[in-house]
């Protein structure tokens, strides 16, 4: 079954076509990872499919549901939850309060608490952590809070925007191996941005590549990886 949709989409910041006629596809249960370079527009396809960056044309389906002119606000309390860029943790609340900012919607008090164990489950170091501000952690630390916090708004459908940016590479290992553990074990369809194109096609099921605003490539991820194009642009090719 489809669960995300995006159709033609074209987003401005104020005079800069930034989102150029996009078109995309996440299936209940996948994994899809979008990869490109810097200024491709990977972030603002997020934002775009959140709403917190309006779409100036096109549309965008949640299960058939067209959400294109819904607030941000809405959009979260339909499933579709986004870990940002950067983690933008509350650096002065702590790490057990962060995290119950990502429930704020829900009054399902059973649910959030079992949804609390089970973030303190995949991340042990937040348990460990639980009353210390979340400006003292570490950077791996922050990032495993940022998807903490999202995965407590109970998502039908989550959004990765760089999990691995910034990050060591016994760190990078670790989130990739949650972000398979959610999809596999806990049926999380994930829409994954990553500049670690590399790491990203090894655990996605598809990709597509956006390169100005527009979408290059789409294709299984193993094709992806073998494509010379995308080899040579994105996978260290020569």
């Amino acid at each position: 079954m489809t669960l995300l949709t995006v159709e033609n989409a074209h987003t401005y910041y104020g005079k800069i076509h930034a989102l150029k006629g996009i078109s995309l596809t996440v299936e209940e249960g996948e994994i899809v990872t979008l990869i490109g370079g810097n200024g491709a527009g990977k972030t603002t396809t997020l934002n775009t499919i959140t709403g917190i960056v309006p779409t100036a044309e096109g549309r965008i389906l949640l299960n058939g549901d067209d959400i294109t002119h819904t607030p941000a606000h809405e959009i979260v309390s339909k499933g579709v939850v986004q870990s940002p860029e950067g983690r933008k943790i509350f650096t002065r609340l702590t790490v057990r309060e962060n995290l119950e900012i990502g429930a704020y919607q829900r009054n399902d008090s059973a649910g959030i608490a079992r949804d609390m164990a089970y973030v303190f489950e995949r991340f042990p170091r937040l348990k460990e952590r639980e009353k210390q501000l979340g400006g003292t952690l570490s950077g791996g630390e922050q990032q495993m809070l940022a998807m903490g916090r999202a995965l407590m708004a109970s998502p039908r459908i989550l959004l990765l925007d760089e999990p691995s940016m910034g990050l060591a590479p016994l760190l990078v290992a670790a989130i990739f191996d949650v972000i398979t553990y959610l999809n596999r074990e806990n049926g999380t369809t994930i829409l994954l941005v990553e500049q670690n194109a590399a790491m990203a096609l090894i655990v996605a099921n598809r990709g597509y590549v956006l390169q100005s605003g527009r979408i290059t490539h789409a294709d299984d991820a193993d094709a992806l990886r073998n494509d010379p194009t995308v080899i040579e642009a994105y996978l260290g090719g020569h």
